[in-house]
Parts: C-alpha cells; sequence; structure tokens
C-alpha cells in the first residue's frame, strides 16, 4: 500500500512539473530570441587555407565575437560586461584570441576555434594611462611568443602560451602619455614614444628580450604637440602642434629630430584645426580638413607631399601586406544610393587593385568604419572583401562588388521601446486554417500525437515545428482578437528606428532620423525618448498612429532638442523640428485633440515649459486645466528634489502663446553629507487598476492608496555611493521615501541600516519593490512597501453604503493631507539584479508577477504573493484561505519559473510589458545585447484555450458522442422490444 502511495505521488508531481513546462516542439511558437554584438570597433581576420573563414570582432557594446565569413552568424562570443571595455584585439599564433579591457589591467587569450578561455592575465600599474596593445610578428622568446602591452603607465612583455608577466617596464616621469609601442621587425628593439606635457617628446629603446633599457632620448619642441599620431614608419611619427593648424614630422632612429609644415601649403582652402584620422598606413597618413580628408606621404628627410583630396564622406582602412613588400589600403566613398570602393597600393597611388560601385540603403546612413581582407583568386590574382561598419551600426560584408551579408547589430543598443498596434483587418481576422488535403490532415495529427505521448524524434519535432509556424496567424500585418499581434518601435543609441513584429521578431521597417544624424548643425546627436504621439481609436481606419521622438542635438543638456514624429504603419517621417531650446525633461499630458493627438509639455533648460502640438484647439484644451498641472524634477549630483506649476506666459520679445514660466510649488534638499540620490521610481501612466479594495481575513476591507503622483525615492550614504563592499556596515544606509510629488509631502520614510546600493525598484498600484544588498547579512534583499488609505476605512459600514453617505467614489486629493497606513516586509534574495518590471494586463484583474533580471542574464518571474508584507510564520486559516503564504527569511526560486527558459538575454538592460487585449496574458519584451520576446499568463489562460488546441479532434471527437448516441438510443429500443416480448 506504502509503495502505491508513493508512486502515485511520484506521478502526480511529474504532472505538475510538466504543466509548469513548454514541450521542446513549442519553442519559438510564443517567444523568440535574437542573439547581436553592437557596433563593431576593432576587427581581425583569419582565413586560412584550412578551416572556417573567420573574423574576430570587439564592439563598443564590450562584446567579443567570432563570426562567419560565408553567413555572418556568430560562431561564439563573449560579453565582458559594462565596466571591461574592450581596448584592443589581435591574434596571435594563429589560433590565440588576445584582447586587451578595463583601461590596460586585463590581458585575455581564447581558444580560436571554440572561444574558450585559455588564461588570463591581471596587470598593474601606478597610474591611469592609455592603453595599446601589440602582438608582434616572429619575435620568440625561449620558443614563446611575446605580447607587448603598455596599461597602467608601464610597458608588460606577456607569454603568449601562458601569460606570464615576462618582464615590465615603469617610466619615471608620471606626466608621460605613451602614444605608440613600435616593434622594429627584424630586431630585437622595441620603442615606446610619447609626450610629457604639451611641448616634449620622449623615445624610449628597449630590449624585446629581457625589458633592459637600451636608449632614452628626449627633445623639446617648441610648438607643442596636440591630438593624436600617426605612425608612418619604423622610426617616424607625424603630430599636429598645439595650434593645429602645422604639422610636425618626428623622427626618433638616431637623433630626434622635427620637421615643421604649414597646411596651408599643402591643401590651399585649408582654415581652422586639422585632425589626424586613426589609420595605420605605410608612408602615408590621412588628414582631415574642414571640408576634405587629405591623404599626405612623407618623403625624404621629414618632406611632406600631397597624394589626393577626398570629400568628407569617407572612410578608409589600415595597411594590408599582400606581400613581401607591398601594401594596400581601401577607401570607400559615400555616393547618392551606391558606395565606391577602392583598393589601392601604399607605394603607387594611381594604381587600383579593386574599384567597384555597391548598391547601398539609404536608411544605414555612411561608412563609419572600413576592414579588409584579400584572398587569391583562381587565376593567382588577388580578391579583396570588405566590411563595412555603417552609421546605423549595421555590419555588412562586400565582396565582388555586392552584399554578401548584413547584420542588424545597432539592436544591440535600444535605449527605449514603446508599442503600436497594427492595421484593422477589413475582411477580418481567419481563426484557423484549412489543411491542404485529408493526406497532411491525417499526417499532421499523426506527428501531434506523438508529440503529445512524447515518442516523436527529433524529425518529428522539427516537423511540428514546422507545421505550427507555418498555420500560425501571429505573424499577420493585421490586429488579432487577442492582442497578441502588435509592432514594437524601439529607438537606438545610433539615432534609428526599427518596427519588430512581436509575432517573430522581424523587423518590418527601419527609418534613420536625419534629425539625429551627424550634421554641420548637429556635431553629436543623440535620441533620449519615444513617446506616443497619436493613437487613433475612433479614427482608426482612416487615420494612421504616430510616435513623438526627442533627441539632442549635442549630448549636454542645455543643447538645442530636436523632435520627430513618425508614421508607425508606413515607417515614414511625417516632420521634425529643431528647437531653439533644449529638451530637459518630456511630461505626457492625460489630454488627446480632436484628432487624438496627445498634448506634451517639453521643459527647457531655464525651466519654461513648451506645448506640443502648437495648435489653437491643444492651447485651448491646456487653459482649461492650466492650474491642475503640476511635475517635479530631480537634480541627484545636489540632493534636491522640487516641485513645478506653471505661472503664466512667457515674457519675451517675441511673443509665443505655447511657452509658459513656472514656478517653484515645493523644494525637498537633502543633506548631501548624509544622503546621496541613486534611484526614482514612478508609476506608469497608463496602468489600470481593477479595484481599490482589497479584501482580508475576518472579510475586512482595506483601500489602496491609488495616486499617479507618488514617488520612490532611494538615497544612500555618501560612502556607500561606490561598489559593494566599498563601506563597512556601520557607515552604509539605505533610505527609502515615498513622495507626494503635487504637495512635496513624505508620506512613508524607511531606513535600512547597513544596506547598500545599487537599487532597482518597480512601482504598480499601491506598492513598490526594491532590491538592495545588506551588507550585516552579506546577501542581497528585495524589500516591499504597501500603502493603504485609511481615510476610507468607515466605507465597511453597510447603513452608510445604503444611505450613500460612504466617500468609497470621492476621488483622492493631493491637497488633502492623506491619511495613510504602510506595510513592509524585507526578504532575502539570492541573485544579483539588472532591472526589474511587473506584469500589465489590460483590465488588472489577473495577479501580478515580478519579472526579475538576474545577473544571470535571464529573466524570472516570482508571483507577487511572495513579497506580501502580511506575510507570517504561522498565518492563520483566514489567512491561508486569502492566500497568504507562510513567512520564510528568503524568496524562492523555481528553475522552471525562468520566462527566457534556458536562453540568455547577454547584456540585459531592460523589461517591458504590455498588456494584450486578453485579460490573462501579458506580452514581456526584455532587451541588451539580445532581444527575448514572450507570452505570460500569470495565473493561466483561464480565459482562452491554448494554440495547439486541436479543433478537429474536438469535433472529431462530437461527432463520435453523436453517432454513439445514436447507437445505444437503437440497440436500447431493441433490446426493450425483445424484452416487451418475452
Amino acid at each position: 500500500m506504502a509503495i502505491r502511495v508513493f508512486v502515485t505521488v511520484v506521478i502526480v508531481l511529474a504532472v505538475i512539473s510538466h504543466a509548469f513546462c513548454i514541450y521542446e516542439d513549442q519553442v519559438g511558437l510564443m517567444d523568440w530570441h535574437q542573439q547581436y554584438i553592437g557596433k563593431v570597433k576593432g576587427a581581425v581576420f583569419h582565413t586560412q587555407k584550412t578551416g572556417r573563414k573567420r573574423v574576430i570582432v570587439s564592439t563598443e557594446e564590450n562584446v567579443i565575437a567570432c563570426l562567419d565569413l560565408r553567413h555572418g552568424e556568430i560562431f561564439w562570443r563573449h560579453v565582458l560586461g559594462g565596466n571591461d571595455a574592450i581596448d584592443g584585439i589581435d591574434v596571435a599564433m594563429g589560433r590565440y584570441v588576445i584582447t586587451l579591457s578595463s583601461g590596460g589591467s586585463t590581458l585575455r587569450a581564447w581558444n580560436l576555434p571554440d572561444g574558450q578561455m585559455v588564461w588570463e592575465s591581471f596587470l598593474q600599474g601606478p597610474i591611469n594611462s592609455k592603453s595599446t596593445l601589440l602582438v608582434p610578428i616572429n619575435l620568440k622568446v625561449d620558443k614563446d611568443s611575446v605580447i607587448f602591452v603598455f596599461g597602467k603607465g608601464s610597458v608588460h612583455a606577456v607569454s603568449c602560451l601562458h601569460g606570464d608577466v615576462l618582464w615590465k617596464k615603469d617610466f619615471p616621469d608620471d606626466s608621460f602619455q605613451v602614444k605608440q609601442v613600435v616593434q622594429v621587425v627584424g630586431t630585437d628593439s622595441t620603442y615606446v614614444v610619447g609626450f610629457a606635457g604639451l611641448s616634449q617628446f620622449h623615445a624610449y629603446q628597449i630590449n624585446a628580450r629581457n625589458g633592459e633599457l637600451i636608449k632614452h632620448r628626449s627633445a623639446v619642441f617648441s610648438g607643442g604637440f596636440s591630438g593624436e599620431i600617426s605612425l608612418v614608419s619604423s622610426f617616424a611619427l607625424v603630430a599636429l602642434d598645439s595650434s593645429g593648424s602645422s604639422l610636425v614630422v618626428v623622427n626618433f632612429q638616431d637623433e630626434i629630430s622635427f620637421q615643421k609644415t604649414d597646411i596651408r601649403d599643402l591643401v590651399d582652402d585649408f582654415v581652422g584645426m586639422a585632425v589626424i584620422l586613426p589609420s595605420k598606413l605605410t608612408g602615408m597618413f590621412c588628414l582631415k580638413t574642414n571640408n576634405h580628408v587629405v591623404f599626405i606621404r612623407v618623403i625624404d628627410e621629414g618632406m611632406l607631399e600631397l597624394v589626393d583630396k577626398i570629400n568628407n564622406r569617407m572612410a578608409v582602412s589600415d595597411a594590408l601586406p599582400i606581400s613581401e613588400s607591398q601594401n594596400a589600403f581601401a577607401i570607400v566613398q559615400q555616393g547618392i544610393s551606391d558606395i565606391h570602393l577602392s583598393v589601392k597600393l601604399a607605394s603607387d597611388w594611381n594604381l587600383d587593385l579593386l574599384k567597384e560601385s555597391v548598391k547601398m540603403d539609404q536608411q544605414r546612413g555612411f561608412v563609419d568604419k572600413l576592414f579588409i581582407n584579400n584572398y587569391v583568386r583562381t587565376d593567382r590574382s588577388h580578391g579583396f572583401r570588405a566590411l563595412l561598419v555603417m552609421e546605423d551600426h549595421s555590419l555588412l560584408l562586400v565582396q565582388q562588388g555586392e552584399v554578401v551579408w548584413c547584420r542588424e547589430d545597432g539592436l544591440a543598443s535600444i535605449i527605449d521601446v514603446t508599442t503600436s498596434e497594427l492595421p484593422v483587418g477589413k475582411e477580418g481576422v481567419s481563426v484557423a486554417k484549412v489543411e491542404e488535403n485529408l493526406f497532411e490532415w491525417l499526417k499532421g495529427h499523426l506527428l501531434r500525437l506523438k508529440g503529445s505521448l512524447m515518442v516523436a524524434n527529433p524529425d518529428d519535432v522539427a516537423a511540428i515545428q514546422s507545421m505550427r509556424m507555418k498555420n500560425s496567424e501571429k505573424s499577420k500585418m493585421t490586429r488579432d482578437h487577442n492582442g497578441f499581434r502588435k509592432l514594437l518601435i524601439v529607438l537606438t543609441k545610433a539615432g534609428k528606428l526599427f518596427s519588430l513584429h512581436t509575432g517573430n521578431g522581424r523587423v518590418v521597417w527601419s527609418l534613420f532620423l536625419n534629425s539625429l544624424r551627424k550634421s554641420e548643425s548637429h556635431e553629436k546627436p543623440v535620441g533620449l525618448n519615444v513617446y506616443q504621439w497619436q493613437i487613433p481609436h475612433h479614427h482608426a481606419m482612416d487615420a494612421n498612429p504616430s510616435i513623438m521622438v526627442v533627441g539632442r542635438s549635442h549630448p549636454s543638456l542645455n543643447a538645442p532638442g530636436v523632435v520627430s514624429f513618425v508614421d508607425t504603419y508606413r515607417g515614414k517621417e511625417v516632420r521634425s523640428m529643431n528647437l531653439v531650446h533644449a529638451v530637459v525633461q518630456v511630461i505626457p499630458l492625460p489630454f488627446t485633440d480632436s484628432t487624438e493627438q496627445r498634448l506634451h509639455l517639453l521643459i527647457d533648460f531655464d525651466g519654461r515649459a513648451h506645448l506640443h502640438p502648437k495648435s489653437p484647439e491643444a492651447i485651448s484644451i491646456f487653459m482649461r486645466e492650466f492650474g491642475n498641472i503640476y511635475w517635479y524634477s530631480v537634480n541627484s549630483d545636489d540632493g534636491i528634489l522640487k516641485g513645478h506649476a506653471l505661472k503664466r506666459n512667457c515674457v519675451g520679445e517675441v511673443a509665443d502663446e505655447y511657452c509658459f514660466e513656472t514656478r517653484h510649488t515645493w523644494s525637498i534638499i537633502l543633506p548631501l553629507e548624509s544622503e546621496r540620490i541613486i534611484k526614482t521610481v514612478t508609476r506608469k501612466l497608463d496602468e489600470v487598476v481593477h479595484t481599490q479594495a482589497k479584501v482580508t481575513t475576518d472579510q475586512d476591507v482595506m483601500y489602496k492608496y491609488i495616486s499617479k503622483n507618488i514617488l520612490f525615492l532611494a538615497t544612500v550614504a555618501p560612502k556607500a555611493t561606490g561598489n559593494i563592499g566599498s563601506a563597512t556596515p556601520e557607515e552604509s544606509w539605505l533610505i527609502a521615501y515615498l513622495v507626494d510629488t503635487v504637495t512635496g509631502r513624505i508620506l512613508h520614510r524607511m531606513t535600512h541600516h547597513g544596506s547598500q546600493g545599487p537599487v532597482h525598484a518597480v512601482f504598480s498600484e499601491n506598492w513598490v519593490i526594491y532590491h538592495h544588498f545588506n551588507l550585516r547579512a552579506h546577501r542581497y534583499e528585495i524589500s516591499v512597501i504597501e500603502v493603504y488609505d485609511q481615510s476610507r476605512a468607515d466605507n465597511k459600514d453597510v447603513w452608510k453604503l445604503v444611505l450613500g453617505k460612504h466617500n468609497l467614489t470621492s476621488p483622492v486629493s493631493s491637497y488633502s493631507r492623506p491619511e495613510v497606513l504602510t506595510k513592509s516586509q524585507s526578504y532575502f534574495f539570492t541573485h544579483s539584479v539588472k532591472a526589474i518590471g511587473v506584469t500589465s494586463t489590460a483590465k488588472g484583474i489577473t495577479s501580478k508577477q515580478l519579472l526579475i533580471g538576474t545577473i544571470g542574464d535571464q529573466v524570472l518571474a516570482l508571483d507577487k504573493r511572495f513579497l506580501d508584507p502580511r506575510r507570517s510564520v504561522n498565518p492563520t486559516q483566514a489567512e491561508r484561505e486569502e492566500g497568504i503564504l507562510p513567512l520564510t527569511d528568503s524568496l524562492p526560486i523555481n528553475p522552471q519559473s525562468y520566462v527566457t527558459h534556458v536562453v540568455k538575454v547577454e547584456g540585459l538592460r531592460g523589461i517591458m510589458t504590455v498588456p494584450a487585449k486578453l485579460e490573462s496574458t501579458t506580452l514581456v519584451f526584455s532587451y541588451g545585447v539580445d532581444l527575448f520576446f514572450t507570452r505570460l499568463a500569470p495565473s493561466r489562460t483561464y480565459d482562452s484555450l491554448t494554440d495547439d488546441f486541436s479543433y478537429a479532434l474536438l469535433l472529431i471527437t462530437i461527432v463520435a458522442l453523436v453517432a454513439a448516441i445514436f447507437v445505444t438510443w437503437a440497440l436500447s429500443d431493441k433490446k426493450e422490444l425483445r424484452d416487451k416480448w418475452r
């Protein structure tokens, strides 16, 4: 009997565990995962005759990746993290990928075929300085290749096989800035050259085998130096003087000599200051002037010779050795709808080894970087392939005049996300597709049956998944009844918009905004946010939704702002504006005009408010609510919170009825010697709350304090602003505030002694959840604060409800001092956190789940009931019936609760949730270097059937039951007749 009970329990647990999982053939039906690497900043080709053709790249997202040259797919990659920026990359001994990162302090070797780390070395030095990586050719010390690294103010020689530091050379002058480390081919001498101060040049000659100093020479150039240098030979380099108008050729082979040349003697129309471009050419360098890129050759005794002038829209590659005595390099010039690629010999400018034109999508912008590689054709001539990094951060491989493959790696740097509905289907949206013939119908259901019984082989699983993808309507370009199909509009760091279909993640359209591209007026434009501008509910059939993209012409806060309006169906820019004022803050207002355009306030650097859209109807709507508009600002550096309201129209030389002066309504000044602001969070403006009442034990009722004007503020002690462990528990504390942003009242204040940031928080309904580190317990914690409205506590009186004297429907006002009750609790949590989100549904009925982006780059779904502050060690029977769980000191982590399953969202930065029309379901989009999308049902799909529900099987079952009823009815009549005859 005991054995039977045990077997029954095991079977029940197995069935329950499978209910939380997805089958192998269901992967990709409700979710998709896309991998990217980011904008490439360094590339090394590996194209030996045997093995796969590869290119190893390093990116601005701190990713090292090995790509297939044939298709652009990722062989392997490593995301090093936000604090481990890559300084250099190269290939050593034909089998190791060498990377230098973290300001020259971390050197790693990776196995080229599979990407496994071979060794890691940490380099120490006296000061922080620019880092340089040099992998010499054919330089061996005791049968071991040597790697030279300059970082932390010292030169290190590192073993390529083991990563051991063979020798280290420090420099006595702390002001010495190394510009180049040069290994002279065929000798054991290494030169380290650079500047000390503004005018002194130093050249150190070091024995590459033992690190001994052979010779040190220095000289002073009276004109001073500025900017970068360009090495033109093993013993000569070119620099700019302090004015940026003259070139200085420095020769350091025997004695240091300077040869100065005025740029105007070479370029007639030169004005202003020039910049030396970072290119590695033999005997030649590139100079960027006001209108052109100039190629200049260095001839005998430091004399300069103008080779050619090309317009600014170009890129040049480093020199590529194609033989023992010849080097080639490539130039890309931008055309109207194409690019012109040419490969030249460094020794003969007029000879083109390759010259071709390639059609290019204008939405990719200009070529930003260029890397070339050569191969030998069947006729023994040299062919070339070019790797192009475009202005929108995409990566292209060009060969024989065609784009071989393209990667949209700009999607690795998303800075903001919003959504848009799809067009309404005029013919209606079909529910299911009819199978082609009877054979396909039977085959499909047989495969589904094998999958349900878990007897399908890998081929059957692939066929089932392909069949489901084919018959699925999730990728249609019309709205569906459940609201699963939407457009994700993402803005990248490059200033490009992408529209992604939630069905399969494909790019529907992309748009490179002209307002966020580099130009003479916009030197370094940056995108800020994307906002909903027009959502046509009543005009859905004859108007398209649009979004507003806000940015700046320069990263500084006082730079003029730029605004663009984009049609989300067509992917076209409707109009754009170059503002005369800065944009520090954007406030979406809860008002729309007759065309359903949403009103926005743009706050400039001087605190003035500007209304958009600028129309008479918008200003009339705005003036009716003039006295009820409040907002706040946070100055983290000074520890000041301020409340703002409108005052009057701006007073200036030109009257502008859409510009308003503002006034301060309140301010909170935190003492900087004891508190530093590290986190602020508010509720989502479009969040839906189903009910304000919460029924508790013994049929008691508590009323949530629901207000969109509450701000969660977290501060820490000044010594605790650094990394974890930078302060002792006695020197560290974390304070959590709840502030009313209309009146400036502090509704709640809680202190966590011995706690430290970073803090990640999410605010929903009447509760806020935040994650921090407890130094005393040496563990992470998640804390929760819930706020309840005590002024409505008497609403549970039935007679007041009958007589209509209750205040249940009265609005919550910030002007009256609220009577609030707070409940809080803290729990230990295992993981560090990168981002926190919360599920949102259409009506707010479905229970909430917390979405936690862990340090392992996965998303964990945690039921909100685990973070109920009313949990106790021994809950009563009434509390158990209410759903309150017994109190434990730590939060449980169920491996089956990971939304991302087994995949990782590398470099996870944000989690966004969007409600579907179906109340049980929410759409989850997480982004970082990778993208992941899925559908989530926190309370299960209680209001719908599953996607794999077999309607045909249901129909067959109904028909069989009806037939069985008629057969049994006939048999029953015959039996009854026989019984009567007896």
